[in-house]
């Protein structure tokens, strides 16, 4: 499939300064003919106009403003304006190789898919806990490398940090939903009950800044784990033991401290063995032994938070039989 009109859709709140960096990485790209861009600002206090005026002698740029309604009615908005065929969905947060755009066509010539993700990496120039925390979300002995791009992968479901989505699917499925987070994984399960294929594309990685304090990134991954049970009962063929990992590694490690108590210690000699295992892997990777110890306190806050929010999460819905608006209306826009 050849001349696939491109459209970038990045919705925006109240971060300008992430903009600036984004289109300067638009800058940056190599060989590549023709691309839009759409800016959604999503009911900003702190808009981008004028950054995104900035840069509208020098790339293809469309600018909306709109009340605030979530990530994912914002996105959808874009898209309706946009002018391409493929929308490449972004956050505001992440900044783009020079190759990026090169990367995804050439996949798509070759093997076209309605909807792909792309891997986010850790740039040069982040701080020590962003490196720490995107060791965590991306390694394999975390997240089985899937975040990371180790391995290419039918069904996938992508997340709209880095996600392309086809003009006919979005149509065909009517985009995102309004819950957040969530909202990604949930349109990709939809797109395959509609008989569209998903794909990872591991060449095709941002790099994603991740603006976060430890306090912030335990909320996120504590969302991440209340959100999932959610779309197990929304898509039950979704579901699989793997989610329930985190609660059990998180749970098991007080077993273990109190068996160790009761001197019984090769349950806490085993997470000792990972633990080491887990800082090797970061050392190597990071090339610092600072990154690599935070590494491990992010290893803990997410399994820790995904695990609990987890638990919560399918506490409330299974044993209780709330309904997911009633139980954590937070997790949800009004659109």
């Amino acid at each position: 499939m050849n001349d696939i009109d491109f459209s970038f859709i990045i919705p925006v709140y109240n971060r300008p300064d992430e903009i600036k960096e984004l289109l300067e990485s638009f800058l940056n790209f190599k060989g590549y003919r023709s691309y839009e861009i759409v800016i959604v600002e999503d009911g900003s206090t702190e808009t981008s106009e004028n950054i995104v005026e900035q840069f509208s002698n020098h790339l293809n740029i469309s600018y909306y403003f709109k009340p605030n309604s979530g990530p994912g009615d914002s996105r959808n908005f874009g898209m309706t304006k946009a002018k391409g065929s493929y929308y490449i969905i972004l956050d505001s947060d992440v900044l783009l190789p020079s190759n990026y755009l090169i990367e995804v066509e050439t996949f798509l010539n070759a093997s076209y898919y309605d909807c792909f993700g792309g891997p986010d990496a850790a740039h040069s120039s982040f701080t020590n806990l962003q490196k720490a925390i995107n060791f965590a979300m991306t390694s394999f002995i975390t997240t089985g490398g899937i975040r990371g791009g180790k391995q290419k992968l039918e069904d996938f479901q992508p997340r709209s940090f880095n996600m392309g989505l086809s003009k006919k699917a979005f149509l065909a499925s009517g985009g995102f939903g309004k819950i957040h987070p969530g909202e990604d994984p949930d349109l990709s399960l939809r797109l395959h009950q509609l008989g569209f294929k998903t794909t990872l594309i591991e060449t095709a990685f941002v790099y994603h800044k991740r603006r976060v304090s430890w306090s912030k990134f335990y909320t996120q991954v504590y969302k991440f784990g209340m959100v999932r049970p959610i779309l197990n009962q929304w898509h039950p063929k979704s579901k699989s033991l793997v989610y329930w990992f985190p609660t059990l590694f998180s749970l098991g490690i007080i077993v273990s401290i109190i068996l160790a108590l009761l001197h019984i210690n090769l349950p806490l000699y085993l997470y000792g063995l990972y633990f080491t295992l887990a800082f090797v892997m970061a050392l190597i990777s990071t090339r610092s032994i600072s990154v690599a110890f935070q590494a491990l306190f992010a290893i803990i806050i997410q399994f820790v938070g995904y695990g609990y929010g987890f638990l919560k999460s399918t506490f409330n819905l299974v044993v209780l039989g709330k309904h997911p608006e009633e139980a954590f209306p937070q997790l949800f826009f009004k659109v």
